[in-house]
Parts: structure tokens; sequence; C-alpha cells
């Protein structure tokens, strides 16, 4: 397992759900590591005493598995594999490459010692129709591409945090770019390619779309302006800014599949004060900066909302549910939710400044009850406390320091 960068959160918790009558289904991005946690937790089996006879595993992108894509010759050929009284590990691996797999899956479930992983495409796999084929009977497991804290690790932190932050938010957050060792010119021609194949096939084949210049400048626009509160409204005068015209049913559908496509996440509003959630004047976050960067070519680096697209995604890697606060007037950068926990966080690229740091602050103090309360800045800053409000720096928390 040494060739691999560690994995360890998903694994922990491919290994929580080992041997449940359930499907794990793992989604993320495109390239963001999918087929590589299998591999490693195939490997983390094998060393800890299943043998390579319990394990069946097929990736449908090999020409060599072609004629595996018939859902029933799939079945029987799992069925010749299967060893009795033992468990028997099956992956499928871009498995929506099989029309109807659905049915040999739920066959293959009904045995009682089988253990199902599959993985796939995201617009697929995101959508309502895999609940309905699974019967409810699975459990997702969302992966996106490297943490900075992952990030580091396969870096071996030879260098300071401050440079190694600079360098995953310029040299993306993708693992197979690790390879280029910092080699822009290379590493933007990867990304472009990356890019290019999600819109083509999670996008535009997936969701029917024709108009692709439409699709393109909804993208440079969302690109444009993360972390920002954003309507159908602003990019329908972005539009006509541009001499082109558009209805807000195709805006609304554009944001659908680029959010199924994982290129970007949405934040609704939350009310504090009533603990409503608003589905208007929502916030957009992409999955990887450094695609973004690309592909708005932008002089303007706007560090701070880079800073909070980055604390975002990490929440969403430790499974919180992530909400825009909203109390009156004012508002909190993120709520997150996680069963009956909540924490409150404001993000700021700096906070020297007392203007701004009063104006980071003055959210929280007003909120009147005992869920924490984190300031996060990129300041470097050992912990401390104002008001019960802890502050610390980013890249700390972000390496859980």
């Amino acid at each position: 397992m040494n060739n691999f960068i560690k994995r360890d959160d998903y694994i922990r918790q491919l290994l929580g759900h080992k041997d449940k009558p359930i499907i794990k289904v793992i989604t993320g991005v495109r390239r963001c590591g999918k087929s590589t946690l299998l591999e490693i937790y195939k490997r983390l089996l094998l060393k800890n005493g299943i043998t390579k006879k319990q394990i069946i595993f097929i990736n449908f992108d090999d020409i060599l598995n072609e004629e595996l894509l018939d859902y029933k010759k799939l079945y029987n050929f799992v069925q010749s594999k299967i060893i009795k009284n033992k468990k028997n590990y099956i992956f499928f691996d871009e498995i929506q490459l099989v029309k109807k797999f659905e049915k040999t899956i739920n066959s293959l479930l009904i045995k009682p010692n089988i253990d199902i992983y599959i993985t796939g495409s995201n617009a697929y796999f995101m959508s309502k129709e895999l609940a309905t084929f699974l019967s409810g009977r699975y459990v997702e497991i969302n992966m996106l591409p490297l943490s900075f804290k992952e990030y580091c690790n396969a870096r071996n932190r030879s260098d300071c945090i401050e440079n190694l932050y600079q360098d995953y938010i310029t040299y993306s957050s993708y693992p197979f770019t690790l390879l280029y060792n910092k080699n822009k010119e290379m590493i933007d021609s990867y990304l472009n390619g990356l890019y290019n194949t999600t819109m083509r096939k999670d996008i535009l084949q997936k969701f029917s779309i024709v108009d692709n210049g439409s699709l393109d400048l909804v993208t440079k626009f969302l690109y444009s302006n993360i972390g920002s509160i954003t309507s159908t409204k602003k990019i329908v005068n972005y539009f006509n800014s541009c001499g082109k015209k558009i209805d807000w049913k195709t805006i609304n559908k554009y944001l659908n599949a680029l959010c199924l496509s994982l290129l970007f996440y949405r934040a609704n509003r939350y009310n504090v004060r009533g603990g409503l959630i608003f589905r208007t004047n929502e916030k957009f976050y992409s999955s990887d900066i450094a695609i973004r960067n690309i592909i708005i070519r932008s002089e303007y680096k706007d560090e701070g909302h880079i800073f909070e697209n980055i604390i975002y995604l990490e929440l969403i890697r430790r499974g919180y549910q992530v909400y825009i606060g909203q109390l009156d007037n004012r508002e909190i950068d993120f709520v997150a939710v996680k069963g009956i926990e909540i924490l409150y966080i404001q993000v700021s690229a700096s906070i020297k400044d007392k203007s701004t740091f009063k104006r980071e602050i003055e959210p929280l103090i007003k909120i009147k009850n005992h869920h924490p309360k984190i300031l996060l800045t990129l300041d470097k800053t050992t912990e401390s406390n104002f008001n019960g409000i802890k502050i610390k720096s980013g890249l700390d928390w972000l390496l859980d320091i």
C-alpha cells in the first residue's frame, strides 16, 4: 500500500460498513481517487486474512470485461466465482456502464455471503435513479479530491505549511497531479482534459444539454463567484451583460447538473434564530481551486473566498451538512450540522486589521446559544479565546492541530 496516497478517513468508513448487508456506493468527482480507494481496500482485506479467491474485482472500463457489460452474463460470472460458506467481496468499478446493473446487484445482495462495493458516474449516482434502483439498501461514501492534510502527507511536509497551502491551491488537490511535481503547464493540461471530460460525459450527455455556450457562461459565473451569494436573477443579469438571454428554468437545470457532476457544491442559507433552511440566494463552491483558476484565468486571486472554499470542502469531508448562516441582517460563513452537533464558523484571510476583526467576530457574539463558535484565519496565530469564541489558524485546523 506504500505506492498509494493514504485516504484513511474513507478506509475507516468502508471498514465501518464491512460485512453489513448493504451496498457500499462510492461517489465523487471524476479522478478523485475512487478506483484507487477500492484497490487500497482490497489490499487491506488481503493483508487481514481474506484470500484472493474471496475477492471479485471488475473494472468495466477495461475492454477485457466487455462481455460482462450484459447484466445477466455479469450475474452468471459472479455466481461462478462465489465461494460457498465464506464471505465474498465484490468490487464493481464504473458499474453504470452495465445496463440494468441494478438487477445484478439486487440479486446478489439477497445472498448471505456477499459484500458489495461499487463506484460509478456521478451524474447517475447522485440522482434519484440510484435510490429507486437499489431500493434504499445502500450507503453512500462521498469522496473528494485530496484534503489539505492528505496533500501534506503525500508531500511528506517537507516545506513550511504556508508554502504547502499555496501549492495546494495552485497545483490542484487531484491525486494524479502530484506525479507532475509542480509542473504547472502539464498539470493545467491534465486538469483541462479532466474538466472537458466531466462537462461532456457527466453534464452535456447525461442531461441532454445542447447549448454548450450558455452552460459555459453559467459555469464561469460560478467559478468567478465562489463564496458569494448567487441567485438566478444575478445570472440572468450576467447573461444580459454578455448580450445573451436565458430563462430561470434553464439556469436551474444547469446549476443542478453542475452540482450532480460534483464540479460544484451548493450551500443553502440557514436561519440561525429559527432553524429554517432557504433555497434561494445560495452559495456555490468549487471541488478544486486549481481547475477554477485555469477556467476563469483571473489575475485577481481572491484569497478570502478561496480560503472559504477550502474550509467548506473540509467540513463536507468531516461529515457535516454545511449551510450559510443568517442572523437578522448578518451572515455567518458556515453553520455545520452533524446529528445534534452544530458548529458556527467564520472564515477570514486576515484579522490583523481591527475593523476586519470586529466585522468577523460580531455575528458570532450575537449567537445566543452554547454551540461551539470558531473564527479561522490564514494569519499565523496561536489558538486563543475571545468571549467564548475560539480563534485559530485555519491551516492548523485543516491539519487537526
